[in-house]
């Protein structure tokens, strides 16, 4: 009971208030994410390269927030840059909310120098919202002792708008050398409007800052450490994520803590064609008892090309 009046009440401040404060899913594995992360990634592999992400927040609220996403990318010698494909899904409330996402990204590379390269990143999209009516939950249909058992008295024409659909723009920029990257990139810069009931509700801007480094441990180069750092911010949400990954062959393990919200802990595979990666968030804030924590599954697959004709140089970035 104290579950479902809690998920009412989330959804509830989100829609029904006189502007939508939104903001946008977050992965935890970012770096196996890439597009979502920075359009300037595109590309940044050089082949074709495809990501498949899913993750569940706090399945123990009944499937609160589940996100799905998908991406391509790869490099083009004959436009200097690279081009990338991105969808995401996100369901809240077990579809009582929809977000859906379809953009086209352009990222030009540059070579600063033998050991430098720039890539500027732009991406444009379609940017949808859905209101589930069917799904709604009110005051008026809980009973003390039984919960939610009443049918609702509100008018389902009261909100004649049940989805919203807006132009998305973002930008940013890479660089990095063999050892180390860093990135800054700037979502929804037109700051679409998501609004349902006629009242303005832009969906704030998000920036991201992200860098880190390779340590190598071994003559090899297959044992490594890679400490990170990213932070975020969308409106009045600010978000610091501080870690490492290790590194050694095909094996992948991380540690992460992410500011008085979670732990995250980290294990994945990788070979040079496909990289599979699982990571759970440890909830340390007041939500612990009844989050059950958040689940994430990542699928990259790195497929072969032609052989260079000229030198092209990759990011040297961790895999998830």
């Amino acid at each position: 009971m104290k579950k479902n009046i809690l998920v009412a009440l989330l959804l509830f401040s989100t829609m029904f208030s006189e502007k939508m404060f939104a903001q946008d899913p977050q992965f935890t594995q970012f770096y196996a994410n890439p597009l979502y992360l920075n359009p300037a990634f595109a590309g940044s592999a050089r082949c074709p390269r495809f990501c498949f992400n899913y993750r569940n927040e706090w399945p123990g609220l009944n499937k609160t927030y589940i996100t799905y996403s998908a991406s391509y990318d790869q490099h083009i010698d004959a436009i200097s840059g690279g081009i990338g494909l991105l969808f995401t899904d996100d369901i809240a409330g077990n579809g009582t909310l929809s977000t859906l996402n379809a953009s086209f990204m352009y990222s030009y590379l540059l070579k600063v120098t033998r050991e430098f390269s720039l890539r500027f990143g732009l991406q444009a999209g379609y940017h949808q919202k859905t209101l589930d009516w069917t799904k709604l939950t009110f005051g008026d249909m809980i009973d003390r002792r039984r919960g939610f058992v009443w049918n609702t008295n509100e008018n389902p024409g009261s909100f004649p708008n049940q989805t919203s659909r807006n132009v998305d723009v973002s930008a940013g920029m890479l660089g990095y050398t063999k050892r180390y990257f860093f990135g800054v990139a700037v979502n929804h810069i037109n700051q679409p409007d998501e609004h349902f009931i006629g009242i303005h509700s832009p969906l704030p801007f998000k920036l991201t800052v992200h860098a880190g480094a390779t340590i190598p441990l071994s003559k090899d180069g297959e044992t490594y450490i890679s400490p990170n750092i990213l932070y975020q911010y969308q409106g009045q949400f600010q978000q610091l994520n501080i870690g490492m990954y290790f590194v050694k062959g095909k094996i992948v393990a991380g540690l992460w803590y992410r500011n008085q919200d979670a732990m995250i802990v980290l294990v994945g595979f990788q070979t040079p064609y496909f990289k599979v990666g699982y990571s759970y968030d440890v909830t340390v804030s007041k939500l612990a008892s009844v989050s059950a924590g958040s689940h994430e599954i990542s699928l990259q697959f790195q497929l072969a090309c032609k052989p260079k004709k000229r030198k092209f140089r990759t990011i040297s970035c961790p895999s998830f």
